[in-house]
C-alpha cells in the first residue's frame, strides 16, 4: 500500500509518518532528507545549491541509498551516514534549492519508486502524491499556521541540541513555502484527490492517531 503525505516545512508530515508507519508496519520514507543530502554536497563543494549549472555535474559524483536500521531510515551519501548533519536550517535552505532543479528531482525519481514497488510505505514531500506517487491509495495534504510551524521547528531543532531563534525560523519557512509553491518543477501543491489536514491546533499525539484512523479507513476501501 502507498500513502502520500505532501505539505509544506514544519507541518509534521516526518514526524508523524514515522509514527504512524512504525505502528502500522509500514516503511517510512522521508524524500526531503535526499533532498537534504546533495544539497549538503553542494555546499561541501562551495556550491550555491541554486545554481543549475553548477549543481548538475555533481550529481555523477553522487550516490545515495536509503537503508531501513529498526524500522528508522538512514541517508547514506557515497557510503558516509549523513542522516543528522542533514537537519540543520543552511541544509534545509540548500535542499530547496536543489530540489527546484528538474535533473536533481528526475536524479531522485527512480529511488523513491522503487522503495514504494517492494513495500507498504508511508511517503512524505512535497510532491509524493502529485508526482512521485500519483497513484498512492490515500493522499494528505499536511499543513498549519507558519507560526505554529515555526514553533515546531525550533523545538525539534533545540531536541537535536540546536539552538534556532524564532523569528530567523519563521523567516525562513515563510521563504522556504514561496519557493516550493512557485518552482517550476513539481511545485508543493495539493493533489486533487488528496485529503486536507489542518493540523494546527492538534497535539503531535492526536496527529498520529488521525494519520493512523485515515490509513486504516483506507486499507478498509
Amino acid at each position: 500500500m502507498k500513502v502520500a503525505i505532501d505539505g509544506p516545512a514544519g507541518a509534521g508530515k516526518s514526524v508523524v509518518a514515522r509514527a504512524a508507519a512504525k505502528a502500522l508496519g509500514f516503511i517510512y520514507v522521508d524524500t526531503g532528507a535526499l533532498y537534504r543530502a546533495i544539497g549538503l554536497y553542494a555546499l561541501r563543494k562551495g556550491v550555491n545549491p541554486g545554481d543549475a549549472e553548477a549543481v548538475l555535474p555533481l550529481l555523477s559524483e553522487i550516490k545515495e541509498e536509503l537503508r531501513f536500521v529498526d524500522g528508522e531510515q538512514r541517508v547514506i551519501l557515497n557510503e558516509e551516514d549523513v542522516s543528522d548533519v542533514i537537519r540543520t536550517e543552511e541544509v534545509s535552505a540548500a535542499a530547496s534549492a536543489v530540489s527546484a532543479i528538474p535533473q536533481v528531482r528526475a536524479f531522485l525519481y527512480h529511488t523513491q519508486r522503487d522503495i514504494a514497488e517492494k513495500n507498504d510505505v508511508i511517503m512524505d514531500g512535497r510532491d509524493i502524491g502529485t508526482a512521485i506517487l500519483p497513484d498512492a491509495e490515500l493522499k494528505i495534504f499536511m499543513t498549519a499556521a507558519p507560526e505554529a510551524r515555526a514553533l515546531r521547528r525550533v523545538r525539534q531543532l533545540a531536541e537535536r541540541g540546536i539552538q534556532a531563534k524564532y523569528e530567523d525560523v519563521f523567516a525562513e519557512i515563510q521563504k522556504r513555502d514561496a519557493n516550493d509553491s512557485s518552482r517550476a518543477a513539481a511545485p508543493l501543491m495539493q493533489a486533487s484527490d488528496a485529503v486536507l489536514f489542518d493540523n494546527t491546533e492538534m497535539t503531535l499525539e492526536e496527529n498520529i492517531e488521525k494519520v493512523k484512523k485515515m490509513i486504516q479507513e483506507a486499507k478498509c476501501r
